[in-house]
């Protein structure tokens, strides 16, 4: 007996319509199982923090693989500790390379969700909960599903140098258009499906791969939800030298890669055109002496102003002689980071003309 008021529906169409429905719920039970990845080398006990604070998350990952790159160290007899307490499964491929490895754990994995962070992380209890919240929500104004979350990192900097190595390269929450962010692979989520037509992480590549892998994703899922409550903690490089090496790496990985032409010839034309115009009128010009002086303190308040600006908010802990301190490193930092990028990217574009890339 039917209900006042329901409509009768062909036998064929209400099975239709069944199947399509246990399709759907399917999909979405499916779609809210994730795993977690990330890759370590060599991370001891620095590797306790992500795991600990994967064990505290509100939203339990329902599988985590880590890829080791062929540890020295305790880093794997660390993760293996933790078999007991957490989904976790290892896998030992010595030898490989962050994309290789993060693709070896992607192809790993059960689910169809995948949330990426890296070893030397701490995941606030919220990140896993967050990042998976946008995949149940309306996508795009077509209605589009989503398929990628972008989400957040801070610093976790505990020395004045830190603070200020924080506050001049990374950018704050208020800094970020959700619509152009490339989110780092410390904190991000994707489905298996936009991994797939991505064409994974490249290979190729050692340093700057998750900014290509982002730039492929865009291209084949669209615009990426933003998830700014998903925070992955991360501690800054302790010494100007380990500052030098990390932004050195990354500029060869942007000449390798091609990236960024216009912001690495800004920067050469700056250092080798402009700031020498300017300190020769401001040294030695007769007639323009004063506006090379200018040109000189508009330029450095202008280059370190935000920086600066961050540094009030971070520097809450710090005595007043280590807030002078950090106001002193900003311009250290970013003079070192440039020099860094100007001697890393040649030898990116110098290793991308020899392949033929």
């Amino acid at each position: 007996m039917r209900n006042r008021g329901q409509i009768a529906v062909p036998a064929a169409t209400a099975r239709g319509r069944a199947s399509g429905l246990f399709d759907f719920l399917d999909t979405f039970v499916t779609q809210q199982l994730v795993s977690v990845i990330a890759t370590v080398l060599n991370e001891g006990d620095a590797v306790r923090r992500l795991l600990d604070s994967l064990l505290a998350q509100t939203h339990p990952a329902d599988e985590i693989i880590i890829v080791d790159g062929g540890s020295q160290d305790n880093t794997v007899a660390i993760l293996r500790a933790y078999q007991d307490r957490l989904p976790l499964r290892i896998l030992v491929e010595p030898g490989c390379n962050i994309s290789q490895g993060r693709n070896r754990a992607i192809a790993a994995a059960r689910h169809e969700i995948i949330a990426s962070t890296d070893a030397g992380v701490w995941l606030e209890a919220g990140w896993l909960a967050a990042l998976l919240a946008p995949f149940t929500q309306p996508g795009a104004a077509d209605g589009a599903p989503v398929e990628v979350v972008a989400g957040f990192f801070q610093p976790d900097a505990t020395t004045p140098f830190e603070i200020a190595l924080g506050a001049t390269v990374l950018p704050a929450l208020a800094d970020i258009a959700p619509a152009t962010f490339l989110p780092s692979s410390r904190s991000v989520a994707f489905t298996r499906a936009a991994w797939q037509r991505a064409g994974g992480y490249p290979e190729w590549l050692d340093y700057c791969e998750d900014l290509i892998f982002d730039f492929r994703l865009r291209e084949v899922a669209g615009p990426f939800a933003w998830a700014p409550q998903a925070v992955a903690h991360f501690r800054p490089r302790s010494t100007l030298t380990a500052f030098f090496r990390q932004y050195y790496r990354y500029a060869r990985g942007d000449g390798k890669a091609d990236l960024w032409r216009r912001r690495h010839a800004i920067r050469y034309a700056t250092y080798l055109i402009a700031l020498p115009v300017l300190l020769g009128h401001a040294l030695w010009g007769r007639t323009a002496r004063g506006a090379g002086w200018l040109g000189l303190l508009l330029g450095f308040v202008a280059y370190h102003r935000r920086p600066w600006q961050r540094l009030r908010v971070a520097w809450e802990p710090l005595t007043w002689p280590q807030r002078l301190l950090t106001l002193a490193l900003v311009p250290v930092i970013r003079i070192v980071g440039d020099v860094a990028k100007m001697i890393g990217y040649p030898v990116g574009v110098r290793w991308r003309h020899d392949r033929r890339f």
